[in-house]
């Protein structure tokens, strides 16, 4: 269960997160890209932050994944310089690509289709845990 500080820490990263992330879609000029922060959670000992992120299109969500990846120390430095006033040591970054839309997506067409998953379980396409 999350405390009051990881839940505020969390959303003060992901608030700060979005800026750094968008700014640099920005100012790389790069159009038709939306890049969302869908959740941080962070650890008890505040040392490590998982933040979830949504990619719009969905095609070049995997190698904008591996970009942001390897340019992780980067944005952990602009994340400390927004945070410095508020957080003595800025938590370790993990990106993860949030695909809950797709999931409930696919759950939604499911269950308005003539296929029904709730009684047949299989059709159903197990998720990934990541």
């Amino acid at each position: 269960m999350e405390t009051n500080r990881q839940r505020k820490i969390g959303n003060v990263l992901q608030k700060d997160l979005v800026d750094i992330l968008q700014g640099e879609i920005r100012k790389n000029s790069i159009s038709n890209l939306i890049i969302s922060v869908s959740k941080v959670s962070v650890t008890t000992d505040l040392s490590i932050a998982k933040v979830y992120l949504s990619i719009f299109p969905q095609e070049k969500a995997k190698e904008l994944l591996e970009a942001i990846k390897s340019n992780t120390p980067l944005i952990k430095h602009d994340l400390a310089q927004r945070v410095k006033l508020q957080l003595r040591k800025v938590p370790n970054l993990i990106f993860y690509i949030d695909d809950s839309l797709d999931y409930i997506e696919k759950i939604d067409s499911a269950l308005s289709g003539n296929e029904n998953p709730i009684e047949n379980p299989e059709l159903l396409i197990k998720r990934k845990k990541s």
